[in-house]
């Protein structure tokens, strides 16, 4: 338990960010369940039709630095090709 003020401030701040990060975080993985649940079910249209939204969601979630850019293009990277394969 924190004592001091400033420890007190910083454990408010760390449990604001924590439950934040935690909305942000769960809504991207929500869009790719979603998009890869269409993959599996072999549903084009309704893959290509999530898969820029998908994408658009992932972007967000680097800019809130809730996913690191790298681990986000390559979420990006293996959805296209798999949506790729099933349109093609």
């Amino acid at each position: 338990m924190a004592h001091s003020k400033s420890a007190i401030k910083a454990a408010r701040q760390t449990a604001r960010r924590t439950q934040v990060n935690r909305t942000n975080t769960g809504r991207m993985r929500s869009k790719i369940k979603e998009l890869r649940e269409a993959i599996a079910g072999k549903d084009k249209a309704k893959a290509a039709q999530l898969l820029p939204t998908t994408v658009s969601t992932i972007d967000k979630s680097i800019q809130k630095g809730v996913v690191p850019a790298n681990a986000a293009a390559r979420y990006k990277s293996r959805l296209t090709v798999q949506v790729s394969k099933l349109a093609g």
